[in-house]
């Protein structure tokens, strides 16, 4: 079997575990999907483009985010096993407000958007794929908003780890504070109090 092949039921595994596709359906949506390296620090889309496909990240490290009175706003950050996509744009076929790039060196499997719906009209097993990569993606943001709603610092970072481990784990400080709306310097002291807990 191919790579795209084991990378195609890979995605199908994570997005809808409790369904079993027919494997001539796991090879019709293994055709479609696409691989494409990035460097760090190589833009993934840019503001103003249209996004067009999903992202699977078999991987690296990515980042959506977006400028609000001259400062770098985290919208998303996402890694292996994560699918990204900017929902207006991809919806509506519109331009993005957000940018999407590299945080690290990153393999990403394009899903192109309009073969997808044509595969999804005619094939019902494609049809529930697609339809859990949008179910997921509601599930995960209300996750995030669940996170921001807390209104304590060490909260919200407490929740990121227990959620988003390779997240506290891997992102830039600077990242992390933007994600939480907090600053570098609270960041740095919630930090330093958890890590004084669990030294006693």
């Amino acid at each position: 079997m191919s790579i795209q092949f084991d990378i195609a039921k890979q995605i199908i595994a994570e997005t809808c575990p409790n369904r079993k596709l027919k494997l001539e359906n796991i090879r019709l949506f293994a055709d479609i999907i696409q691989p494409k390296k990035y460097q760090k620090g190589d833009i993934i889309l840019n503001e103003g483009d249209i996004c067009n496909c999903l992202f699977y990240i078999e991987k690296g490290f990515i980042r959506q985010h977006y400028i609000k009175h001259d400062k770098d706003v985290i919208e998303h950050l996402a890694c292996e096993k994560d699918v990204v996509w900017c929902i207006d744009s991809y919806f509506n076929r519109e331009p993005t407000h957000l940018m999407m790039d590299a945080v690290e060196n990153s393999v990403l499997w394009e899903i192109q958007r309009d073969i997808m719906e044509e595969l999804s009209d005619a094939n019902g097993d494609i049809a529930y794929l697609y339809r859990s990569f949008f179910e997921n993606s509601l599930i995960l943001s209300q996750l995030k908003a669940d996170i921001l709603r807390f209104e304590s610092a060490n909260d919200r970072y407490a929740r990121l780890q227990q959620h988003f481990p390779e997240i506290t784990r891997r992102a830039p400080l600077t990242m992390i504070a933007s994600y939480l709306q907090m600053t570098l310097e609270t960041l740095s002291r919630v930090r330093a109090s958890i890590a004084n807990a669990e030294s006693k």
